[in-house]
């Protein structure tokens, strides 16, 4: 029997702190068939990591890597590694250009915890197959700094006229993917609250960007 995969879940926080992480951390443990090894060290990143099907950036804020840590990081997406993305990964690292470039976005602010919808542009991707086309979901509808559409593939957008607070206008990814290098990435703005890991929506969400990212299945 072939060995699980391994996730690397990194959940370092200088900046904002979400109550969620450990929750998050939890539901990762039970999403699929992986090995996850869940940490909060940088010195996790001070070698090579090629034993891992991905490397999952959970809530991060602020600078959270090491030069060396960036380097391998670097290297593992662009030798053909999965990174995947979660909510405040877009709060992080903002002193390295190349983060911005892997994620694809960076965030610029966000309005009340509060529900809305959320759009799917497309249905096929394992991230999204089993949503329906307008997903009512409850959360803090991240703004970004830049619109990521040039240099991505959007897969869900968010329907501003739904809540209050949006300034990003009718065109307003939430989540996408994208090849870095070799490597497959994958990001998703949701993810804020403690109720967000136990929602089977949410969970299968999470589930078909991290498998795919680490391409499985």
């Amino acid at each position: 029997m072939a060995a699980a995969p391994r996730l690397l879940v990194y959940t370092r926080t200088t900046a904002y702190r979400h109550d969620s992480i450990p929750a998050a951390v939890a539901a990762i443990r039970t999403l699929g068939p992986f090995e996850v090894t869940a940490t909060e060290d940088p010195a996790a990143f001070e070698r090579p990591l090629t034993d891992y099907a991905a490397v999952v950036f959970l809530s991060t804020s602020g600078e959270v890597l090491t030069p060396a840590g960036r380097e391998h990081l670097a290297a593992h997406v662009e030798s053909g590694g999965g990174f995947v993305g979660v909510h405040a990964a877009a709060c992080t690292e903002y002193d390295w250009p190349y983060y911005g470039d892997l994620l694809g976005a960076r965030f610029a602010q966000h309005p009340a915890y509060q529900p809305g919808k959320a759009i799917v542009e497309d249905a096929t991707h394992p991230a999204t197959e089993h949503l329906p086309v307008v997903w009512q979901f409850t959360d803090e509808w991240y703004d970004f700094r830049t619109n990521p559409r040039s240099s991505v593939h959007v897969l869900i957008t968010a329907d501003e006229s739904s809540y209050e607070g949006g300034r990003m206008g009718p065109d307003h990814p939430l989540a996408w993917c994208h090849q870095k290098g070799e490597g497959r990435v994958f990001y998703t703005s949701l993810g804020h609250a403690s109720e967000a890991y136990e929602d089977p929506a949410f969970r299968a969400h999470l589930l078909g960007g991290i498998n795919w990212a680490a391409r499985q299945g």
